[in-house]
């Protein structure tokens, strides 16, 4: 890896692919299925269930207070295998590098990336790299995308889909909201919040997969990552044909997330996450699931926010802390674009 930056050469497939292939993605992610470098990857599973996701992660900057792109992709993709009850096995990792970006910036995106696949489990065996202009304004650094395909086994008789809530049933966050996407947009705009905030990515088998030993009867998972929570409630709510009422006292939001949103006109409840659930439960194992939870590291400050009750279909309440109410609607657009 002779060369400091990425050229258009890098992606023409002569030796310069050859040698980013073997000298920095093979190095990183070894494992025997990869090691072969055919096209695709023969897999054995022997399991029936299945699951498998597919994302484009397009976040800028690339590194970010608590991560950056790399451990982004593998968390999102596995956290999208967790959501429904998919322990995560497989990735695939098609890479888009644009002409210019450092090669040592490369480096650290893979080792971040290889290191977050070791601490869930996950093998990358396969990919694809490819190399653009850089297209840019002027001044701006060039960039990378990547684009990950998750493989899963899911758990035995598990259906955590958002089609399933049902009126009585409880509504849990595992954690603060908003913090992803408010580190990520403090960086990227320079705005000088002082703050020692960071970003929540991180990946969810290892929380889910308790959760889902210790109370089986779970209705629905969904990680509230664009559109954030209001998104995601407004999808389960319309999913189940139920509505869906949540309390602002109950809303875990940091003090740092608060502020920048009052500062910037935002809604927490809008705001992308990339560490936290939404899960629901049956009331009556709503105890069990917030105990199991804050047993884990990723559930640690889990809350129960709300309940699913009969009314239109779609509609989110939010109960204010100054006893008014307020509808929750879908985000109209991306408040704060390129968060993940």
């Amino acid at each position: 890896m002779k060369n400091d930056i990425i050229v258009m050469a890098h992606g023409g497939g002569g030796m310069l692919t050859r040698k980013l292939i073997d000298e920095l993605l093979v190095v990183e992610l070894d494992n025997p299925i990869l090691a072969t470098l055919d096209d695709g990857a023969c897999l054995s599973v022997p399991e029936q269930d299945l699951v498998m996701t597919t994302d484009s992660y397009v976040v800028e900057p690339l590194f970010f207070p608590g991560g950056d792109i790399g451990k982004l992709a593998v968390c999102g993709t596995i956290n999208d295998l967790a959501m429904q009850g998919a322990e995560p096995r497989y990735l695939s990792l098609g890479l888009i590098l644009e002409e210019g970006l450092p090669i040592r910036s490369l480096e650290k995106i893979i080792k971040s990336l290889a290191q977050a696949c070791r601490d869930v489990g996950v093998s990358v065996v396969t990919g694809d790299t490819k190399v653009v202009q850089h297209h840019g304004r002027a001044g701006k650094p060039s960039g990378m995308f990547i684009n990950t395909t998750g493989l899963g086994v899911r758990v035995p008789n598990v259906n955590v889909s958002v089609s399933n809530a049902s009126p009585g049933d409880a509504v849990i966050i595992t954690g603060p909201i908003g913090d992803h996407g408010i580190a990520v947009m403090n960086a990227r705009e320079k705005l000088r919040l002082e703050s020692g905030l960071i970003s929540d990515v991180a990946p969810l088998w290892g929380m889910t997969r308790s959760l889902l030993e210790a109370v089986p009867a779970l209705q629905c998972l969904r990680d509230p990552t664009r559109g954030g929570c209001a998104a995601s409630l407004c999808d389960i709510a319309l999913a189940s044909s139920c509505s869906i009422r949540i309390r602002e006292r109950d809303l875990p939001v940091r003090d740092e997330v608060s502020g920048a949103c009052s500062l910037l006109g935002l809604d927490p409840l809008e705001v992308a996450n990339e560490g936290k659930a939404l899960v629901v439960c049956p009331g009556a194992k709503a105890e069990l699931a917030i105990t199991t939870l804050r047993g884990t590291p990723a559930g640690a400050e889990a809350r129960i926010i709300g309940e699913i009750v009969e009314g239109p279909s779609g509609l989110v309440i939010l109960e204010t802390r100054a006893g008014g109410e307020r509808v929750v609607t879908i985000p109209l657009g991306e408040s704060l674009p390129r968060i993940c």
